[in-house]
């Protein structure tokens, strides 16, 4: 029986410097391992011609950036971890297509592999069916440095977010239909309700309207990333980023999208909807603190974490009884007023 060679077998060849002609010449190639073995034989040849016939290092995002040469760019672009990541997008790509997440060539997905370049998702091609090859490598301005697709015009919105939020690795940015309907409506999903969308998420702000792909978009959504790794897109969509990985951003739109239809479902019970308590939500976010993830309500008093003024009235913190009772002043003539009527009105009732 032939052995069938997969793109980690091919990986795993490279890592360890071993000459892909061990491969058996009988063996069966799947197509990912049969396009990484062209890519890597075609950066070999790009390194030994730039060094006089010797074979250098490969190049890594320690020692790679956006004012690289082409060919070094282009040999980054082709390396085995990149085609790791590639892979990784077209199978987030393929979720959100399959979870109505998207629709048409809707969304865009992008990791940041160095100081200054991303790979990000292709224009004009579903999300569903992308291949490796399809995506593109842009530095943090969106000039693409490689890939032979146009790169997605909404790549300025998830650059944005890289820049004003160092931790950002990786974004995501789909179309829900649950969450988006907060976003068209103009109101945040409430808080207090569920503990995933607490602790991995929090509170959702809502970025005004712009134009899809164009810089004020990018700038009124980077504003919020900060203190949110999630945001609502005004008529839009939502976006998230993730310090971790690029799965980890998209598990953001599953709870996200998730919690809003949860929410929506309650509030057609006909009865009101519970929420935690103050102290409850307060050990949410301790554990959520010590995950080192963002919210903007650290450090807020127990009476303010669960204000939801836009879905019900908020909590506010009480003002605590100390027994003594302050008089208030009283007007002169609005007190001969009231007892002008009060009188009028006795008489009436003396007279029947």
């Amino acid at each position: 029986m032939k052995k069938i060679v997969s793109v980690k077998d091919v990986e795993t060849l490279i890592r360890q410097g071993a000459s892909l002609e061990t491969l058996a010449a009988d063996a069966l190639l799947t197509p990912s391992a049969r396009d990484l073995i062209r890519a890597h034989q075609a950066s070999g040849s790009n390194r030994q011609s730039s060094n006089g016939g010797k074979t250098s290092a490969l190049p890594s995002a320690s020692n790679i950036g956006a004012n690289s040469s082409p060919q070094e760019l282009d040999a980054f672009f082709r390396t085995p971890e990149m085609e790791a990541l590639k892979q990784q997008i077209c199978d987030v790509g393929q979720r959100l297509w399959q979870r109505a997440y998207v629709d048409g060539n809707g969304g865009n997905i992008a990791i940041r592999v160095a100081d200054d370049l991303a790979l990000c998702t292709p224009t004009l091609v579903s999300k569903g069916f992308m291949k490796p090859e399809d995506l593109c490598l842009v530095d943090l301005d969106g000039n693409q440095k490689a890939g032979e697709k146009k790169r997605t015009s909404e790549i300025l919105m998830h650059l944005e977010i890289m820049k004003r939020q160092p931790r950002a690795k990786a974004t995501v940015h789909c179309h829900p239909p649950h969450a988006t309907a907060y976003a068209v409506a103009g109101v945040e999903p409430p808080t207090c309700m569920i503990p995933e969308i607490e602790v991995f998420i929090g509170k959702v702000p809502i970025a005004p309207y712009r134009t899809p792909g164009t810089p004020e978009m990018g700038k009124l959504v980077a504003d919020l990333v900060d203190k949110h790794n999630t945001v609502l897109m005004g008529n839009h969509g939502a976006v998230s980023w993730s310090h971790l990985t690029v799965e980890d951003a998209y598990f953001k739109m599953e709870i996200l999208e998730a919690y809003c239809r949860t929410i929506w479902v309650a509030s057609q019970l006909g009865t009101p909807l519970k929420t935690m308590n103050p102290e409850q939500l307060k050990d949410l976010l301790n554990i959520k603190q010590n995950l080192g993830i963002p919210d903007p309500r650290f450090g807020l008093k127990e009476c303010e974490l669960c204000d939801n003024e836009q879905w019900r009235p908020g909590v506010t913190c009480a003002v605590p009884n100390n027994g003594a009772h302050k008089e208030t002043g009283t007007d002169p003539a609005t007190e001969q007023t009231v007892q002008a009527i009060t009188d009028q009105i006795m008489a009436q009732l003396s007279s029947k």
